[in-house]
């Protein structure tokens, strides 16, 4: 049923009439996305709206500069740009991600709203697209094919730039730990069972090794997102487009947003290809991995607490159970450890997108943006969580750790270097057999002097 007349306005394209809410500044193209493709919840990331206006800014500007735009025209789109970038007119931007595979309808949604603001902006009404045309202006020597390619560089681009200190705040977080618990010395495990004695702090040590490794694998991505397809239009060879206004546009773009981004050593591969975002989601998905075991590890040393390993307490942050009073769950260990999975599922979509590149135009660039973008934002703020809300407030429990080493077998490793590895085997079967510490076993065997056992089975020489 039509809406009443002055809630909308009309607009024509090739394909007919389209009814707009009057309200919106999108125009035709974006009305028929809308209709077409509304299947989920999701919309692009605001990081996509942001380098897109960041795309569509400096286009604007290289053309005025070339002469191919007029000038006061190319000011307008500019402002226009602008105020998309500061997150103004984010509410325009209604389109499914789960939409055309080039993104076609994510660019022209900028082109047309910043066409309309533009032309308001000039005194004109909205959906007049004159004097500034979505396409003939703000979409002047690009095509979505190398838009849409550019803006996910851009956009994922910049969220790492985001991303990345706050995944190294947690490494910091989990180093700081490694120091403060330095001489709490504790049973090691391997296979879940018991083996030879280490620090707690170097435990947490390898932790903070491992997150730090994440990080600069994420760092390592840098380069490859840094090339912008821009220039290539339509299948890479620059159809429609002026030789120097993507470098200036790409200069500008770089300027602006403080990164150094380039152009594409081969515009070809640039918008066939999205190797990058593939690379990008494998380094995510190490930081996955490594949040999972982390986060998993956390949950084994902290178990218990009296029924279980028990050696650290984490934060206390909620009541466990409704029927158990005083039981307190991991509760952000166990939230890590479901972003994790959440985020190796975004890498296995990503990877399946990267496959669907035939022939020129890879044709999954909404899903890549939309997965690419989400899993780097998410990731780090499950960081900040993890380092803020449970590894700051984590403290060790020293008597906990002291009685597990006492009551292990594994203490027997030193003594077989004196009395050989089958009689050393044979007392600690003993000992587990008779329910009885390692240490009163070999006293009462007499294999070794009071003072060499005080020393064999001094858990600190151990480590």
């Amino acid at each position: 049923m039509p809406e009443p007349q002055n809630d909308y306005r009309v607009e024509s394209d090739s394909m007919g009439e389209v009814h707009i809410p009057a309200w919106a500044y999108w125009g035709a193209q974006t009305q028929r996305a809308v209709q077409n493709f509304g299947v989920s919840e999701h919309r692009i990331p605001n990081s996509m709206i942001r380098a897109l206006a960041l795309i569509k800014k400096h286009t604007a500007r290289a053309n005025a500069e070339l002469g191919l735009i007029d000038t006061k025209l190319a000011d307008a789109v500019v402002r226009a740009a602008e105020e998309i970038y500061a997150g103004k007119w984010d509410d325009h931007f209604p389109i499914d991600v789960f939409q055309t595979g080039s993104g076609t309808s994510w660019n022209m949604n900028a082109n047309e709203v910043i066409a309309n603001r533009a032309n308001e902006i000039l005194g004109q009404p909205v959906g007049t697209r004159n004097p500034v045309h979505p396409n003939d202006i703000v979409n002047r020597g690009q095509s979505s094919n190398d838009v849409i390619p550019t803006a996910v560089h851009v956009a994922d681009r910049m969220e790492l730039e985001q991303a990345l200190p706050r995944v190294r705040t947690l490494a910091q977080s989990l180093a700081a730990k490694g120091a403060e618990f330095s001489r709490v010395v504790k049973l090691g495990r391997t296979h879940l069972q018991d083996a030879v004695p280490m620090t707690l702090g170097q435990e947490f040590s390898g932790f903070a090794v491992q997150i730090q490794k994440s990080a600069d694998r994420l760092e390592n991505t840098f380069s490859n997102l840094e090339e912008l397809a821009l220039g290539g239009t339509a299948v890479g060879t620059g159809i429609n487009c002026h030789p120097d206004m993507p470098d200036i546009a790409i200069r500008g773009i770089a300027a602006d947003s403080g990164l150094p981004f380039r152009p594409a050593v081969n515009r070809f591969e640039a918008i066939a290809a999205r190797d990058a975002q593939v690379e990008l989601m494998g380094a995510i998905n190490v930081l996955a991995g490594a949040l999972m075991k982390i986060a998993n590890d956390l949950r084994l040393l902290a178990s218990g607490p009296r029924g279980s390993i028990g050696e650290i307490v984490l934060p206390s942050l909620q009541p466990g159970s409704s029927i158990m009073p005083g039981k307190v769950n991991p509760v952000i260990p166990e939230m890590v450890i479901q972003v994790a999975a959440h985020l190796m599922g975004k890498v296995t979509s990503v990877t399946t997108a990267g496959q669907h590149g035939p022939l020129e135009l890879n044709m999954m660039h909404p899903l890549i943006a939309y997965e690419t973008v989400s899993a780097v934002r998410l990731a780090a703020e499950t960081c900040d969580a993890f380092a803020s809300r449970c590894v700051d407030g984590i403290a060790a429990d020293e008597e906990r750790a002291g009685f597990w080493i006492e009551w292990s077998l594994a203490l027997v490793t030193p003594l077989a270097t004196e009395i050989g590895y089958d009689q050393a085997s044979k007392l600690a079967y003993k000992a587990y057999k008779e329910k009885r510490r390692i240490r009163d076993v070999v006293e009462e065997a007499g294999v070794v002097s009071a003072e060499k056992l005080d020393e064999l089975l001094d858990p600190r020489r151990m480590i």
